[in-house]
Formats: structure tokens, sequence, C-alpha cells
């Protein structure tokens, strides 16, 4: 059996088609593609608003930035996610700190939210944003953090970095009923790719103006914006402190044209789920939970080892699916025990949910085109290791 990665891009005709006609076009960057893949995530979402950048990573860090984030201010988020979820808060000069995790739904936890908002209140720390990550692709409880960001006053950027897609209380995730801006990402082995990007949700045009200025240094040319009079066509003003984070033309038409298999790629992922849910239904595993008020897009399928596991170590098996040509990954190592991390004091006694979480969890092969041949061969070698 040839190498079965966790994950992989879906490229199709036209895919490639719709790239090869930007090729051909007068625009590569700053054209057409770019507005129109902003109205397909507009369309899919239901938000007012969408900013595409070159990366989600960028468009975490200018929502940050679009909500004021800075010096002496705190950023939370889970601690069960990619760095990137934290690393934006730093870019901004803010602190770091982490909320643990819910055993179920792996997501950051409202109980400990609320838990430490009290004490942060009491001790005059609380956060100016909090980061919840939707993980594998099933969404937060994000009414409840919502209601919590009105009695503390606390900002909230959605990573939806997994969850393009997905829905929460029968509304598409990136609506930002519940936030102030949604982040998307278009890495390949996400949902759908636009090989690297990313985009911002928001209802608010204040914001989605402000990230605009900053995806491109800061600067614009529209005449409504422009703070002194437009000495000409060739007339532009640097208003921000801006950055290149613009998304080209051919990464867009990528994204565009895959947004048109959104769904299909959403619902073959729930048939290779609900097969994973019915032969690997064993004692010695914890299968990924889908909650009844949501619908995840499972950009990944995480198992954990129950108490005992078979008898096999998560090392063991990692190791032994490795061994079988199975790209069997980690998502993720709680952040605070990345060294960068580490040096900041972080006690990871604190996030005993991310621990355990830690020493048990193993993501396995998921991704549309995946067939029964190479799910079946993924689940016996599961099934060999532990029974």
């Amino acid at each position: 059996m040839a190498f079965i990665p966790y994950g992989r891009q879906s490229i199709s005709d036209e895919d490639i088609a719709a790239v090869i006609r930007v090729l051909k076009s007068d625009f590569l960057t700053q054209g057409p593609a770019v507005p129109n893949f902003e109205e397909k995530i507009s369309t899919a979402t239901c938000a007012r608003h969408a900013v595409a950048v070159n990366s989600a990573t960028s468009a975490l860090h200018i929502a940050c930035l679009a909500l004021g984030l800075g010096p002496g201010d705190w950023l939370w988020t889970s601690p069960v996610t990619f760095v990137a979820s934290a690393n934006c808060g730093l870019y901004c000069g803010a602190r770091v700190d982490f909320v643990d995790i819910d055993p179920r739904s792996y997501n950051l936890d409202p109980d400990r939210l609320e838990e430490k908002l009290l004490v942060a209140e009491r001790e005059g720390r609380l956060p100016k944003v909090v980061v919840p990550v939707h993980l594998t692709g099933q969404s937060c409880d994000m009414e409840r953090i919502y209601r919590l960001s009105q009695k503390y006053g606390f900002r909230v950027i959605e990573d939806a970095s997994h969850a393009i897609g997905a829905s929460y209380k029968g509304r598409p995730v990136g609506d930002c009923r519940y936030s102030d801006i949604c982040v998307f990402s278009f890495h390949p082995v996400k949902i759908v790719t636009s090989a690297e990007g990313g985009v911002a949700t928001t209802q608010d045009e204040v914001l989605a103006e402000r990230m605009r200025l900053l995806r491109s240094h800061g600067i614009t040319r529209d005449d409504q914006r422009l703070r002194e009079p437009s000495h000409g066509g060739w007339y532009y003003e640097q208003q921000l402190l801006g950055f290149n984070y613009r998304m080209t033309d051919m990464q867009a038409a990528l994204g565009a044209s895959q947004m048109d298999r959104l769904a299909e790629f959403i619902d073959m992922r729930h048939l290779l789920a609900d097969r994973y849910d019915r032969l690997l239904d064993l004692d010695a595993l914890q299968l990924p939970v889908r909650l009844p008020d949501r619908r995840s897009s499972l950009h990944l399928y995480v198992i954990r080892l129950a108490k005992g596991g078979g008898g096999i170590a998560q090392r063991a098996l990692f190791d032994h699916l490795r061994e079988a040509e199975i790209g069997a990954n980690l998502h993720y190592i709680p952040v605070y025990r990345q060294p960068y991390y580490r040096e900041m004091g972080f006690d990871p006694s604190d996030f005993p949910q991310a621990e355990a979480y830690y020493r048990e969890a193993i993501t396995i092969p998921l991704f549309p085109a995946m067939n029964e041949e190479q799910q079946d061969y993924v689940i016996a070698a599961i099934r060999k290791a532990i029974c």
C-alpha cells in the first residue's frame, strides 16, 4: 500500500483551468479574482464582508490589529491548536494565556473560561481578545462564549481554520453572529484550498475596511477614504502601518473554483467518518463526538486511546501506523509546551484536559479522495495494534 497521508488536496480539471485563465489574463495579483473569491466566501458564510489574505496566520494578525490589540493587552486561546492562534497576539505586543479544553469536543471549554474570567476580573487582567478554535472543524459553543464576552467586555475572533462549511445551531460558521471576526485557512490539507491563503469574515464594515488597509501596506487609493484631496490618478496614501499580506489572483481563482465543491467535500468526509465510527467502535478507543447542535466540516478525524488503550501506548500506536505507511499525526502539541512558550513560565498542570489529550490523541487519515481500500487498510492496522 502506498503512503496514505492524513489529509491531501483534491484538484480537478476545472481548478487547473481556473488558474490557467488567470495566468493568461492581465492580472496575476490585485485583479478581479480576489473579489470574486471573497464574494463566494461571503455567500457561503452569510457574512457581509470577507477579506482575503495570503494565509490564515496573516488573517489572525490583522484581525487582532483591527480590534486594537496591543502592548499591555491579553489574548486568550485554546492550548490545543496550531501556534498561530497564540502567536497572533504576540505579533501585536500583547501577552498570551490559555484556557483548558472540553474533554468531549476538545475545544475551548466555556466553563473553564468563565472560571478564569472571574479570577482575571479580580486581578485586573481580563483579556481584550479571546480566540476560540474550532478544532477538527467542529464549532465551539459560540453562544456561551459570546454571552461571556458581553459580560466581561472582551472581543472574539473565531479561529475557524478547520471549519469552512461547518455550521453551528443551523447557521454557517463565519456569519459572526457570536463574534467580531472569523478566520479561515485554505492550506492544501484544509477542506478547500487556494494553495496558501486565508480569509477573515465580519459583519462590521469598519473592521473590514481596517483589515483591507492592513493587508496592503496600510495604503489606499480610494477617493472616499483619502485624508487629503486626490492629486490625480497616481495619488495614494499610507494611513496605517500595514503589511504585504495580499492573496494573488492565481490563489483566489483556485480557491473560488474549489468552493464550488465545498458541500461535496464535506459530505464525503462525513461518509468516511461514519464508516470509521462503525468499524473502529472498540473499547480501547474514544472516537470523535459530533455534537447535535452543530455540523463539523471534519477537517480531522482524531482518535484517543481510552483507559488501558488495549495495552498499547500512544507512541507505540503512532509508530506502528507510520511503519505501515499510514500518515498518522498529532493535532496538536499544546502550545504552552513549545520551547518558545515554555520560557514564559506556563505550568502544564494548569491544563489537565489538554495534557490528557496530548497523551492519548492521534489523527488518522481522512480526505475526500480516500477510497474504501485505503480506509480498510487504516482500520485493519489500528485493530491489529490494539486488539
